[in-house]
């Protein structure tokens, strides 16, 4: 940040900006406070921010983390909020120091390609996590839930109210959450587009996790607590305790969901569980919502509000961001308007094992590992590999595939049949419940916001085939001279071929015309 904050009268408008409650550290109410919320766009406006870094264009930093969050940072410390800033870190070091770490504020982390292969459920340190703002510390036992809005009672309740069986029926659903970045990778290293003020995090295959989350249906509450909601409601809004940033102005994170979502019973979850534990902090600690089947930016961490609605969220997250474009908008003619929302996840896949440009020696066969997952209460029926780049498919045994969930996704593996050689490009696609499929390739998915990647994923193998004669004499030939095949690039350091050999080739078969 260019300039600091050095006038008395700006310290003294910083003391406006303290938490709001005792026991909610971290917490900024901006919502109800228009004259505080002008006075940190004013602030803001007065400052020169750094711009956010080139990562599209030039090759990802070779570093963990991969991208650092300076422009978010320096929204918060103009507000004197560097100790959010601070703490959110601390906790990623606590709760996910064996994740890849994308950007670092606000925090984005990855899930490695191992650790997805663990098993159906996704430990909780190693689920991945898409924050949108730094992470609060707020206290169980001072924590409330507001609802308000479109409902016939509004309504304050503590989590030990929320957790009480004997006044809310509490369910553990299966639900497998997935950034709708996910693979965003694939369309900017072909297609480039924006970068946007919270960066546009260049996710790979491990934007996504599965776990066991225990809570309240969100319809049960409202219905049992607030006596239901009028006939004007038409959409839930959820609001979260960090802070959000656009266009130098200031919010708290604010997403909202359909009517239609919450009344089918167990879609739309409080949760305050996460396979088995107490909800880590990065994860929305102590409440959370979980909306299966929709992308996770719907799924509000640190929920503390809930208002019934006629109309959707006019929040920036829901309003303005997670839109699909055709592939004709870009920066010279996008407009918020001219985008849908993003809420119900598509059908996708990905190869987890083994990885792009992997050199793999086999005896005819490649063993690949993987996910497929839809939303929207659809389930993976289907997942199909395809070893020549999608012209000839193979289907995973279903003894090979976890079990079904309506809303979580099934791992796979399955041994390929390669009779080829050199570079080969595999490709996965799943059909779901509906028969729905994938895209064949990424510029059928392109938008302009990097979006759901939802083509088929695809890998390039070199294939080196130990049954063929030549292959297994040129091993025999490494293995008897101590030497690796691998590097690829790296040529060998012996003839390839005598002078004798060679010369029984070229007179058996010249390269000229004998005549």
């Amino acid at each position: 940040m260019v300039n600091q904050l050095t006038s008395a009268d700006t310290e003294s408008d910083l003391s406006q900006f303290a938490d709001e409650k005792a026991g909610w550290n971290g917490y900024v109410e901006w919502e109800k406070y228009p004259k505080k919320k002008a006075l940190a766009t004013k602030i803001l406006n007065t400052k020169k921010f750094t711009p956010i870094p080139e990562f599209q264009f030039v090759p990802l930093p070779d570093t963990n983390p991969i991208l650092i969050g300076h422009r978010w940072k320096e929204y918060h410390e103009a507000l004197g909020l560097k100790s959010i800033v601070d703490f959110s870190w601390k906790t990623v070091l606590e709760e996910k120091p064996d994740l890849l770490h994308v950007l670092d504020f606000p925090y984005n982390g990855e899930t490695t390609h191992e650790q997805l292969l663990l098993g159906k459920l996704t430990d909780n340190k190693y689920h991945f996590v898409r924050n949108h703002g730094g992470i609060p510390n707020i206290k169980e036992d001072v924590f409330e839930l507001e609802i308000g809005g479109l409902v016939h009672k509004s309504v304050k309740l503590s989590l030990a109210e929320l957790k009480d069986p004997a006044k809310f029926p509490q369910v553990e659903v299966t639900v497998t959450l997935q950034c709708s970045g996910t693979r965003r990778i694939e369309q900017i290293n072909q297609y480039p587009g924006d970068g946007d003020e919270l960066i546009n995090a260049p996710w790979g295959e491990g934007a996504i996790g599965t776990a066991v989350y225990r809570g309240v249906p969100l319809k049960k509450v409202l219905k049992l607590a607030c006596g239901g909601i009028m006939p004007q409601c038409k959409h839930l809004e959820f609001i979260g305790a960090d802070t959000y940033f656009k266009k130098n102005n200031v919010y708290n994170y604010a997403v909202s969901v359909p009517w239609r979502k919450v009344r089918n019973n167990e879609e739309v979850l409080l949760a305050w569980e996460m396979n088995g534990q107490p909800l880590p902090k990065s994860h929305g600690a102590p409440l959370r919502v979980v909306v299966a089947g929709y992308i996770g930016a719907r799924s509000c961490k640190w929920v503390y509000r809930i208002n019934a609605l006629a109309e959707p969220s006019m929040g920036p997250v829901q309003a303005q961001e997670y839109l699909y474009y055709t592939s004709q908008i870009g920066k010279q003619n996008t407009m918020y308007s001219n985008g849908f929302s993003i809420q119900q996840m598509p059908v996708s896949s990905a190869i987890i094992s083994p990885v792009d440009r992997q050199v793999i020696v086999h005896d005819g066969k490649i063993t690949l590992k993987g996910w497929g997952y839809s939303g929207g209460g659809n389930w993976v029926e289907r997942v199909e590999v395809s070893p020549d780049g999608g012209s000839v498919w193979y289907a995973v045994d279903q003894d090979d595939m976890t079990e079904k969930h309506y809303h979580a996704w099934r791992l796979w593996k399955i041994d390929v049949p390669v009779d080829a050689e050199g570079w080969l490009e595999f490709c996965v696609r799943s059909w779901d419940s509906s028969n729905n499929t994938e895209p064949t390739f990424v510029r059928s998915a392109w938008n302009w916001d990097l979006h759901v990647t939802s083509s088929c994923h695809r890998i390039k193998i070199y294939s080196v085939n130990r049954t063929r004669p030549a292959t297994i004499k040129r091993l025999k030939e490494l293995e008897a001279r101590g030497e690796e095949f691998e590097p690829l690039s790296h040529p060998l350091e012996y003839r390839l071929e005598e002078t004798d050999a060679y010369l029984t080739a070229m007179r058996k078969h010249p390269r000229e015309p004998r005549c």
